[in-house]
């Protein structure tokens, strides 16, 4: 079973969301909580699979929350999904950078709220793909420029650079393997590699540095 925690402030949204994950044979909703506080509480308590988070909520917000859940800084992360009604580019730059596995809108509908549940569990796509790459790409041409990102730790070989480019790009690892004809094992190889390079705790954080030090643009 994957172990879920849902944090928002408003009581029929964390209501929905029970319903909706509780019906599905392999996830568990283990709490549900109205603030910040008890989120974190909760979750080291716990130690669910998957944290779903809202952005605003009192006491501390999803962000602050997701920092001390999946930080840069904590030993032992948990997976987190941020879940808003605010399409914001701040947003998404400060959750991802907090450590934030994916960036999903509360409006997605249940089916990629289910896939987000899941994906997480296992480490793949966490978010809607388009928006996590929109977004980034955004935050990126509002700057100006590319940031200065620390270089790889060995160069990526020509196929890492290719499913680097095609995990920016937001395709999932099927539609990776489908694109460049690899099987998923060596999609998920490959990716696993460049995580290791390039100091990326996930495929998201894979896609920010692609975007962030010009692999892709």
């Amino acid at each position: 079973m994957i172990r879920v925690l849902i944090a928002d402030d408003q009581e029929m949204v964390r209501m929905g969301f029970r319903m909706i994950l509780d019906a599905q044979d392999d996830i568990e909703v283990v709490a549900d909580v109205a603030d910040g506080v008890s989120a974190v509480t909760k979750a080291r308590d716990l130690r669910p699979d998957v944290c779903l988070l809202d952005i605003r909520m009192p006491g501390l917000d999803g962000l602050e929350v997701t920092r001390q859940l999946a930080g840069p800084d904590v030993t032992d992360p948990l997976k987190v999904v941020v879940v808003t009604t605010f399409d914001l580019d701040e947003y998404v730059h400060t959750a991802l950078r907090n450590g934030a596995s994916g960036f999903l809108l509360k409006d997605a509908g249940p089916a990629l709220l289910i896939e987000a549940i899941r994906a997480a569990e296992r480490g793949d796509a966490l978010v809607s793909p388009q928006i996590t790459v929109r977004l980034l790409k955004h935050f990126d041409a509002a700057n100006g420029h590319k940031r200065d990102v620390p270089p790889p730790s060995e160069p990526l070989t020509a196929r890492e650079l290719d499913v680097v480019k095609a995990a920016a790009r937001g395709l999932t690892n099927t539609e990776i393997g489908a694109e460049l004809y690899l099987s998923l094992s060596t999609v998920k190889t490959h990716l696993a590699s460049v995580q290791g390079k390039v100091g990326a705790r996930n495929r998201v954080e894979i896609a920010a540095w692609a975007w962030r030090s010009g692999v892709v643009d």
